[in-house]
């Protein structure tokens, strides 16, 4: 099977339990970061700049993120004996992951989308203040039920104690996710102060 292939040139980064070290050391690290991300809206004519420069640092990890937990996801429906035994979200959980995944590609596509158009408003803006609705309320309940295994489990690879096969290159993923976003963030800034300066005149003449 092509699943089984694919985690034979994974077996570096470790199995099942290596997978969920790995998302909860990528939760841990996006939690405050999206936390920040969302208090921007409360005020989002002040902190628009910052909402956009953070929303381009998150991108690289959720998207990891994602990938990794849609692997646990493709693994254990394709009868991945790991992670079989790690067994199934709660059913809850399970019924909520779809629209949570469609919500986040949705939200930070049309984040992107909003700079390599140069578009400020219309069914662009919709989308992206829908999906944020959606991915929110979704992502409140997707925190209370795993943050403490987060708590107890995101900092994992960084204990000598409780070291298993692949520490290193799931520590080089987690860091390379940051420092991608960093990097993103850094070499579309001059798109970004544009699309900024075009927003902001725009709300100066309506306001006139």
């Amino acid at each position: 099977m092509l699943a089984d292939k694919i985690e034979q040139a994974m077996k570096p980064l470790g199995g099942a339990e290596a997978n969920v070290r790995l998302t909860d050391a990528l939760a841990l690290v996006l939690l405050p970061l999206l936390a920040v991300e969302t208090l921007t809206t409360l005020d989002l004519h002040a902190y628009l700049p910052v909402h956009v420069f953070l929303g381009l640092v998150l991108l690289p990890a959720v998207t990891l993120k994602l990938a990794s937990t849609g692997w646990r996801a493709a693994r254990y429906y394709t009868g991945g004996v790991e992670y079989r035994r790690l067994g199934p979200p709660q059913i809850v959980l399970r019924l909520l992951a779809p629209p949570l995944v469609v919500a986040t590609l949705v939200l930070f596509g049309s984040g992107v989308a909003f700079l390599a158009t140069g578009q400020r408003g219309g069914r662009l803006l919709q989308l992206h203040a829908v999906s944020f609705a959606v991915w929110g309320v979704i992502m409140i309940l997707h925190v209370l039920v795993y943050l403490p295994r987060v708590l107890g489990g995101g900092l994992a690879d960084w204990r000598r104690h409780r070291a298993l096969d692949g520490v290193g290159l799931r520590r080089v993923l987690v860091v390379a996710g940051l420092v991608a976003g960093v990097v993103l963030a850094l070499a579309t800034y001059p798109v970004q102060t544009a699309w900024l300066d075009k927003h902001h005149r725009h709300h100066a003449a309506l306001s006139r």
